[in-house]
């Protein structure tokens, strides 16, 4: 990204363009690979769908690595069927290359290995072409493991996720349902292949790709935290496989045009997904706006005032617009980013942010909208002085965040 806003300037159209980009390949990819796994008709419902899902659609427009990661597992797995069928060198380092730049991307994207391996053991191929898989996913393991390494000292960054939730735990189990649907419906040897040389089936590719990433990744979490679905979000690429093949088998099985079938339910996919579209293109869809905060509070904040961040997490509303902070003295800061080498900076002892508080008049604090209770002894000694020497005068919620202000008790 420092490359792209180099030659592109820093604006948001730039940080969003490499995804836009990237997502508009990996449904290239998807409707190519769908059209060689089981027919053209299967192809474009893929591609079509794929870019039709609320998911693909979110972090299309984000400034975030997950579009590309997305783009490369398509690929891999594009490069995975060619690898297969015509085993050569150069297929099998395209593929680890590809792996390789999925997972220096985000590293989580080598689940992928594992539902390639289930694909691998459905095909059958011959032993030479399981060794020279094998040796293609080490070399994008290893090649990645210093970056597993260090990123291990960096463990405090998602320190935030909270424990798998109920609710995500029934979404994921929905959308793994789906796709179960899917293969089934698709399980017809024409809906599921056509006449050809590929040892591997769209079934045999898509639904491990849906169902063990996430799987395993929900697995971990028990243990340690770290489900969130953008982390997988490459594995819609068998979900948007499976809903081709399940439409061009509604199509064979009604007996209909089966490009006929295909407008008709991508169109209907369409309008019933237009509000998620439009919401997620809205000033609305944006729930952690820290611009829109740091706005917040350059509008209620005066002369003098001390700012506060509850949690810590929320000093990025700083970071990212210093200007609407200039001159606010942030009371429980004891080191600045600069001077700590860290992104937030360090805060002081819980007894020097008390005392720091208190020999404030105004104080406005950025917190989250939905707050929970404070999981840190700074967090809650910031609440407890708060409640007992500071009344609250205003409060501003919106997209996620919320600005209050606080003016000491007479006395």
């Amino acid at each position: 990204m420092h490359g792209v806003f180099t030659v592109f300037g820093d604006s948001l159209y730039s940080l969003r363009l490499p995804s836009v980009l990237a997502m508009a390949c990996a449904a290239v990819v998807v409707t190519h690979l769908g059209s060689r796994l089981a027919g053209q008709h299967t192809g474009l419902a893929a591609g079509l769908a794929f870019a039709l899902l609320p998911a693909v659609q979110e972090y299309a427009q984000e400034g975030r690595p997950y579009a590309l990661v997305t783009a490369c597992v398509a690929l891999a797995c594009r490069l995975l069927v060619a690898a297969v069928d015509n085993p050569s060198k150069g297929r099998w380092a395209a593929y680890g290359t590809t792996v390789l730049m999925a997972a220096l991307l985000n590293w989580f994207s080598l689940l992928m290995l594992l539902a390639h391996a289930v694909t691998i053991a459905l095909a059958r191929p011959t032993r030479a072409t399981v060794l020279r898989w094998t040796c293609a996913a080490c070399a994008a393991v290893a090649g990645t493991l210093p970056l597993i390494v260090v990123s291990q000292t960096q463990a405090g960054q998602i320190a935030w996720i909270p424990p798998t939730r109920t609710s995500t735990l029934l979404g994921l189990a929905l959308t793994l349902l789906a796709g179960v649907l899917c293969a089934w419906l698709a399980r017809s040897r024409t809906a599921n292949r056509v006449p050809g040389p590929s040892r591997i089936t769209l079934t045999a590719l898509a639904l491990p790709l849906l169902v063990v990433p996430p799987l395993l990744l929900a697995g971990v979490s028990v243990a340690r935290p770290v489900y969130q679905a953008r982390y997988i979000l490459f594995s819609h690429v068998g979900l948007a496989l499976l809903l081709g093949a399940a439409c061009h088998a509604v199509a064979s099985r009604v007996r209909t045009s089966p490009h006929r079938t295909v407008a008709v339910v991508m169109v209907l996919a369409f309008l019933g997904l237009l509000p998620v579209q439009v919401s997620l293109r809205s000033a609305s869809g944006r729930i952690d706006d820290v611009l829109s905060t740091a706005k917040n509070v350059a509008a209620v904040r005066e002369p003098g005032d001390a700012v506060l961040y509850i949690p810590a997490d929320r000093r990025d509303t700083a970071v990212v617009s210093p200007g609407a902070f200039t001159g606010a003295d942030d009371v429980a800061l004891v080191e600045n980013p600069l001077g700590s080498g860290t992104l937030n900076g360090v805060e002081g002892t819980p007894q020097q942010i008390a005392d720091a508080m208190l020999t404030a008049r105004r104080i406005v604090v950025v917190t989250d909208a939905s707050a929970s209770p404070p999981t840190t002894a700074r967090d809650r000694t910031k609440q407890q002085v708060l409640k007992a020497h500071f009344i609250r005068c205003s409060e501003r919620s919106e997209r996620g965040r919320k600005v209050l202000v606080y003016r000491r008790r007479p006395g």
